[in-house]
């Protein structure tokens, strides 16, 4: 799997990477945008008076952590031991993004207290 493995993570963690921040949106509805529509310009970190997100509070360290907890099932399914063939391995490990991404967002708005009245 070698080389064929790299690619798929490659493929499937640049996905992640350049959607990520529309996946903050879709699950906090916090104003993000994607990467060439201004990012996180309209977040609700910039404005007073109102729960800020999750993702977007943490800083960048943080927020590269967020990024490798939804990165590494990525990259472990890019080379589990299987027969699939490449567009499987891909498919899998590209939708190990909303996945994760949805799991990890769920843990860390109930840490933050985003949803809590």
């Amino acid at each position: 799997m070698g080389h064929r493995g790299w690619l798929v993570f490659l493929i499937s963690g640049g996905i992640t990477s350049l959607f990520i921040i529309d996946l903050c949106n879709a699950i906090y509805r916090c104003g993000c945008r994607s990467l060439w529509a201004g990012a996180s310009r309209y977040c609700n970190i910039h404005m007073a008076g109102m729960k800020h997100c999750p993702w977007c509070t943490i800083g960048t360290s943080g927020f590269a952590l967020i990024l490798a907890l939804i990165l590494g099932p990525q990259l472990a399914l890019s080379f589990w031991p299987s027969r699939w063939p490449f567009p499987a391995r891909l498919a899998v490990a590209t939708l190990a993004f909303p996945a994760a991404g949805a799991l990890v967002a769920v843990v860390a708005g109930w840490l933050a207290g985003y949803w809590a009245r």
